[in-house]
């Protein structure tokens, strides 16, 4: 298999804190990826540098070939928290147009704080990725009306309208209930029939049941397939005893 993303002994401190230390990993096309580990352990840091938002300060990563930052525009992201207040004026689709600016920069259509020249092909994008997470009904609501489940969607779709090629999720079900949860990990284990897909997650007994394997990431990194991993490998991980609880419903 081709591998879209290669991460070659990469380290990375906040000044004097070393968060990660000689990351390899080697993801291919296609793969759901779930990322788990201990709070500080360097989950959100890694994702940061594969994203081209931090440089490594030593070793390299290719993404899709190329270097981070050029590769940047064919990857999708979406956050553990809205990079905007709840309260904030703004619709649905808006939010999801905003989606569109690095594909619609390069033709010099965007101006100022806010997108101008906006086309009809990027509003039906917008509308075409909303009826994808099915949340098209809410297209014309403010953001501030939504319940939380409807926002993740919504926040999946501003990546989704962008065409990416890779889809990068921190912690998309953190503030979520459990059905929601499920519903959101069953959209994205769609999405991955297209798409390779990336996700960090603070339950690794429950994604074990969607994603094809798991590194495991606390300032060095290990990756397992799903069917390997038992109370040792999380005990090694989280350095408490755990007992792992098989999910089948």
């Amino acid at each position: 298999m081709k591998s879209v993303i290669d991460v070659e002994a990469v380290s990375f401190a906040y000044g004097p804190v070393p968060v990660l230390s000689g990351i390899n990993l080697r993801i291919e096309a296609g793969e759901f990826l779930g990322i788990v580990g201990p709070n500080a352990g360097g989950k959100s840091t890694l994702l940061k540098l594969i994203l081209g938002l931090l440089n490594p300060q030593s070793g390299n990563i290719r993404v899709l070939g190329q270097p981070t930052r050029v590769a940047s525009r064919l990857l999708g992201y979406v956050p553990q928290y809205p990079a905007f207040p709840r309260d904030f004026p703004i619709t649905v689709e808006q939010v999801v147009l905003l989606g569109r600016l690095g594909v619609r920069r390069s033709n010099g259509l965007f101006g100022g704080l806010w997108p101008t020249g906006l086309s009809q092909e990027d509003r039906e994008a917008a509308h075409q990725a909303l009826a994808e997470v099915e949340v098209e009904h809410v297209a014309r609501s403010r953001i501030d009306h939504l319940s939380g489940g409807q926002l993740q969607r919504v926040l999946i779709a501003r990546a989704l309208v962008g065409e990416p090629r890779i889809l990068i999720l921190d912690e998309p079900t953190a503030n979520i209930d459990q059905r929601m949860e499920n519903e959101i990990f069953d959209l994205l284990k769609m999405l991955n029939e297209r798409m390779t897909i990336l996700v960090v997650s603070h339950d690794i007994a429950f994604i074990s049941q969607y994603v094809s394997r798991v590194a495991c990431v606390n300032q060095t990194l290990m990756c397992h397939q799903t069917g390997a991993i038992h109370s040792d490998t999380i005990h090694d991980l989280y350095g408490k005893p755990v007992h792992m609880i098989t999910h089948k419903h």
